[in-house]
C-alpha cells in the first residue's frame, strides 16, 4: 500500500503564507490567533495553510506533543484546540478542563461522522461515556498491535493470541531488536494484554506482574523507547519488531518504500484484547478563540481535508465520506477498520484518578530501573 504524501503547497496557500509574512513584518496583522496543540507528525503538511486560506481572519499557531502524558502538564497554557486520546478526554471532562462543543457550529461533523462513535464506550462509568461527544469530536483512530519484519520474526498465521504475538517483545532472543512506546498506557497495556489481563486492570497482583515483566524486558532486551523515532528504526531495519498504532504501520511501509528496503517484509498483527484508541478534537476551558476552534474542527471534517489527513498520517478516519474515497485495500483492512466483531474483543483505555496514579507509579518505577 502506498499512502499519498501531500508535499505540494498550492498557489493559494503560498499566497496566504506570503501575505501573512508581509503583515507580520509591517506589524499590521489583524488576524485572530488560533492555537492548535496536536500530536507530532499528525496532520497533512498543507492543512494549516488551506485552513488559513479558507478562513483568512485566523492566524494559526501550531504546537505538538508526543504523548497524552507529556501534553497534560502543559494545559495551563492557552490552546484553542487540543487533540488528546479518549481516556485523556474523559479525565479532562472530570477535571472541567475542556468545555462543551456547540454541535450547531459543526455541520460537517453532523453529516459525516461515522455513527459507530455514538455507541462506543469511552469510560467505565457509562454516564461519563455518554458525555464524551458533548465535549470532543473524533479526529483519527487506530488499534494497538505489533509491527514486525516477517523475514526476521515468525508468528503463526492467523493467530490473535496476545501471549503469542507479544512474546516477540518480551523474548530475550530479540534483545536489542524491539521497540516500545515511551507511553505508560500503551506499554503497560501491552504487558497486561500479554499476561492475559485487561488493559484497564486495577488488580494489584496483576499490575505488579506487569511491572516486573516490563522491568525484566528493559534489563534483558534493552528495547528502544520512543514514538516517532520508532518508525524510522523499523523502516531502516534497525529494529525487527515494535509495538505500533495501526496508522504507524502505513507510515512505516511508505518509508520502507522510499528507502528502497525491499528486504523488509513489514507486517502488522492485532492481538485479541488489545486497545483501540480515538484521538479527539476538543476545546480547553481556558481557550481564547471559541468560534475559531469550531471553524477549525468543522474544517477538518470537510471530506477532502479528512481524506488528505487520513492518507498523510496513515490513521483511520471517522469521516464516512473520506473513507469511501480511500483505496479499498486500506478501507477494507480489518486491522485499520475493524469489524464490529473485532471491536468487541478490544478495549479503550479507561481513566480515573486512581488509575492515573497507579499506572504513573508503575511507569516511573519501570523507567527508573536499570
Amino acid at each position: 500500500m502506498k499512502k499519498t504524501l501531500h508535499k505540494a503547497v498550492s498557489l493559494t496557500a503560498v499566497g496566504t503564507i506570503l501575505a501573512a509574512s508581509l503583515l507580520a513584518v509591517t506589524g499590521c496583522d489583524k488576524r485572530e490567533e488560533l492555537i492548535i496543540y496536536n500530536w507530532g507528525e499528525y496532520i497533512a503538511e498543507d492543512t494549516i495553510s488551506k485552513f488559513e486560506a479558507e478562513f483568512p481572519e485566523y492566524k494559526v499557531v501550531y504546537r505538538t506533543f508526543e504523548t497524552n502524558e507529556t501534553m497534560y502538564p502543559n494545559l495551563d497554557n492557552t490552546y484553542d484546540v487540543i487533540i488528546p486520546s479518549e481516556y485523556m478526554v474523559c479525565r479532562l471532562i472530570n477535571e472541567e478542563r475542556i468545555q462543551p462543543i456547540d454541535w450547531s457550529l459543526l455541520p460537517n461533523v453532523t453529516e459525516y461522522m461515522d455513527p459507530i462513535f455514538n455507541d462506543l464506550k469511552y469510560a467505565e462509568d457509562q454516564s461519563l461515556s455518554d458525555e464524551v461527544l458533548d465535549y470532543a469530536i473524533p479526529y483519527l483512530y487506530c488499534t494497538v498491535g505489533l509491527v514486525y519484519d516477517a523475514n526476521k520474526i515468525e508468528i503463526p498465521e492467523g493467530t490473535t493470541d496476545p501471549s503469542v504475538i507479544w512474546d516477540v517483545v518480551f523474548n530475550s532472543e530479540n534483545a536489542g531488536k524491539v521497540g516500545m512506546y515511551d507511553s505508560m498506557r500503551e506499554s503497560i497495556g501491552v504487558a497486561l494484554n500479554y499476561l492475559g489481563y485487561s488493559i484497564n486492570s486495577m488488580d494489584d497482583a496483576q499490575l505488579n506482574e506487569a511491572q516486573a515483566l516490563l522491568i525484566d524486558q528493559k534489563s534483558e532486551l534493552s528495547p528502544s523507547y520512543g514514538v516517532d523515532n520508532l518508525k524510522d528504526k523499523m523502516a531502516s531495519g534497525e529494529l525487527a519488531a515494535s509495538i505500533a498504532w495501526s496508522g504507524d504501520h502505513i507510515v512505516m511501509l511508505d518509508r520502507i518504500e522510499e528507502l528502497g528496503n525491499d528486504e523488509i517484509d513489514l507486517q502488522y498483527i492485532l492481538p485479541e484484547g488489545s486497545n483501540w484508541s480515538v484521538d479527539m478534537m476538543c476545546i480547553p476551558t481556558n481557550a481564547s478563540n471559541y468560534e475559531g476552534a469550531h471553524d477549525f474542527i468543522n474544517f477538518m471534517y470537510e471530506p477532502e481535508i479528512a481524506l488528505e489527513n487520513c492518507e498523510y498520517v496513515g490513521y483511520s478516519t471517522p469521516n464516512t465520506a473520506a473513507r469511501d474515497m480511500l483505496d479499498p485495500e486500506v478501507s477494507g483492512n480489518i486491522y485499520y477498520y475493524p469489524t464490529a466483531e473485532i471491536f468487541e474483543t478490544l478495549e479503550v483505555y479507561y481513566t480515573s484518578s486512581e488509575i492515573e496514579e497507579r499506572y504513573t507509579e508503575i511507569w516511573n518505577i519501570v523507567k527508573a530501573s536499570s
